[in-house]
């Protein structure tokens, strides 16, 4: 059974004219979607991250490698602790990673968090973002998501946007950044 402090994305219907927004460049050809392909994943980049866009005037969305790691769990703590801060001012908070909903429930239990976390299997996030990184190492092909943050609007437009970042102090960085009272 699912925790209920997990946010689980309803099914949503789209009407004929879906807004597909421009700035959201698709991925590129290189990953062989194509035609009906594209639609279909804007439409469920669009359904993962709307409820949480329409319900706050700014939504910080946060990339992150792996649940229950210590980088993670510090940040998820300090993003906890100060998400009345966020939504005081309007600002919502979701977390976004390639673990399962599983997962996220057992993060979430263990470590009494009180954060959003979407769980973006197919990387379907995570590689509109750009965040989502291939490396040939020494013969090897190695996948990390890359620990990045983004402050996007309620119409989707990216206002900040911060990559490769340090857990230890990340928060507090945002918060003097958008000068949070």
């Amino acid at each position: 059974m699912l925790n209920d402090k997990l946010f689980v994305i309803p099914a949503l219907s789209f009407a004929a004219g879906i807004y597909i927004d421009s700035r959201f460049p698709l991925p590129n050809n290189s990953t062989g979607m194509t035609g009906k392909n594209v639609l279909y994943s804007k439409i469920k980049i669009m359904e993962k991250l709307q409820p949480f866009l329409s319900k706050y005037k700014q939504t910080i969305v946060y990339f992150y490698p792996k649940d229950n790691t210590p980088g993670c769990t510090i940040e998820a703590h300090d993003f906890s602790t100060y998400k009345y801060l966020f939504n005081k001012n309007r600002i919502g908070i979701v977390w976004v990673s390639k673990d399962s909903e599983k997962s996220h429930c057992n993060f979430i239990e263990k470590q009494n968090l009180t954060i959003d976390l979407i769980s973006d299997e197919d990387l379907s996030l995570q590689k509109q973002f750009d965040v989502w990184w291939e490396k040939n190492m020494y013969g090897k092909i190695v996948h990390w998501t890359i620990r990045s943050t983004f402050l996007l609007d309620w119409t989707w437009k990216i206002l900040k946007e911060r990559r490769n970042v340090k857990a230890t102090g990340h928060v507090q960085k945002i918060i003097e950044e958008l000068e949070l009272k």
